[in-house]
């Protein structure tokens, strides 16, 4: 098995954008006057589509609520993004990969618009040659993303991994059939991660890096 294409998760991943994140859904459900979903709940979410992190971070809100929620939460989000940095590590790895001719995609919870401007921001679009967002597809856990990577390319699941922070990515890569691997780096503890399979965890890009370059050159 020889991986063709690595499929990224964008918040969490590459950009540190979880506690700005948490923080937005936190606001935007007080601007609703709706109860604080607090901490836990609101990062447990991230990664979803954003009408589906929402409606799991306030339970029984209406559709009204709901459509008040998303605005408020992207005008908490967009006043800050600008802000958010890669994680340490993100573009070397990407840098290296591409030197490599490994296939490089984003598979995120963020809308088009979303990730457009978040490349736009960091600078970072050069470096994947395909992505997919929550609202072109199914949201996480859906293979949906994954699979439309891999048929647009034409990459059997063998020569395809999914890196991720959260459960919602390894979950989507075992339904798509495809090895994943996790980093310690945003919204979900290494506790939940490893309560789903995948070939393994790292506490950051910067420990990922090594082990995936060797995996892929070994196996080249």
């Amino acid at each position: 098995m020889t991986y063709k294409m690595v499929v990224f998760d964008w918040d969490g991943t590459i950009l540190d954008s979880t506690g700005a994140i948490t923080r937005a859904i936190q606001h935007a459900c007080l601007d609703a006057g709706l109860p604080d979903p607090g901490e836990e709940i609101a990062s447990y979410v991230i990664g979803l589509g954003l009408s589906d992190a929402l409606r799991h971070a306030a339970p029984g809100a209406s559709e009204a609520q709901i459509a008040l929620l998303i605005e408020s939460y992207r005008k908490h989000y967009l006043s800050k993004d600008h802000e958010l940095e890669l994680f340490s590590g993100a573009i070397p790895l990407l840098k290296q990969l591409n030197a490599m001719g490994v296939i490089c995609t984003v598979a995120t919870g963020k809308s088009r618009q979303g990730l457009n401007r978040a490349m736009a921001n960091s600078d970072t679009a050069r470096y994947f040659m395909g992505s997919r967002c929550a609202d072109e597809c199914h949201s996480k856990p859906h293979p949906q993303m994954i699979l439309e990577l891999m048929e647009e390319f034409g990459i059997d699941a063998a020569h395809v991994v999914m890196i991720g922070d959260t459960t919602h990515d390894l979950n989507m890569a075992n339904a798509a059939g495809v090895h994943a691997l996790s980093v310690q780096t945003g919204a979900h503890p290494p506790k939940l991660l490893n309560q789903v399979p995948h070939l393994q965890s790292f506490r950051s890009i910067n420990e990922l890096a090594p082990w995936l370059i060797q995996t892929i050159s070994a196996q080249s």
